[in-house]
């Protein structure tokens, strides 16, 4: 069994991304499966296309892809994918879409392929907030929701996939001035551990 876990690159100003640092601090195996971990772009364009690359190079099992939710205040397993982008501030690359579907042919919507409400369950009994969410936004953490379950459906058919969002670190919190939500490395290396766990089994 493989397991593919990509995060993103620092955006918007931040010098880390916590979907990264929590992606790359993961043990080498989680729940007998092999973690291959992937940095990708905070990038309309090249965002997706990276997780795809990854996918197709890896023929991974399972792909959980991470992104950074600023102001959440648990790890947060995503439902759904929708087929639209709107962005409220510029992706890495200055794109800033002001209102579109992903893929024009695509359907409105892709459900996670994983056991979200399973994931969130077994992250608060080991002790990490968490919770189902219910909309991965219309930024670059949502294209790449809806886009990977897109590819799966169509090249992967035996592989699952979705999207977790883990809060700041607290790092980011302090340079904020300590008014923002965030969740220790540690802890949240620890909810997507047993997340994927959860996954797994």
């Amino acid at each position: 069994m493989k397991v593919l876990v990509t995060g993103f690159d620092p955006f918007g100003g931040e010098k880390v991304n916590p979907a990264w640092e929590v992606a790359r601090a993961l043990p080498a195996r989680v729940g007998g499966a092999e973690v291959v971990r992937v940095q990708v772009p905070t990038s309309y364009r090249r965002g997706p296309a990276a997780v795809a690359e990854a996918v197709r190079a890896e023929a991974p099992d399972l792909v959980l892809c991470l992104g950074q939710a600023g102001g959440r205040t648990a790890v947060t397993p995503e439902f759904v994918g929708i087929n639209w982008r709107r962005a409220a501030a510029p992706d890495n690359d200055g794109d800033q879409p002001a209102g579109e579907r992903i893929l024009p042919e695509g359907p409105d919507a892709y459900f996670s392929t994983l056991p979200v409400q399973a994931m969130a369950d077994a992250m608060c009994a080991a002790g990490v907030p968490a919770s189902v969410s219910y909309t991965a936004g219309t930024f670059v953490c949502n294209d790449v929701l809806y886009e990977l379950l897109h590819l799966l459906a169509a090249e992967f058919p035996g592989a699952r996939g979705g999207f977790t969002h883990v809060p700041f670190l607290p790092e980011q919190a302090a340079q904020k001035g300590g008014r923002v939500a965030s969740v220790p490395l540690e802890l949240a290396v620890r909810g997507v551990t047993v997340a994927l766990e959860a996954a797994l089994g």
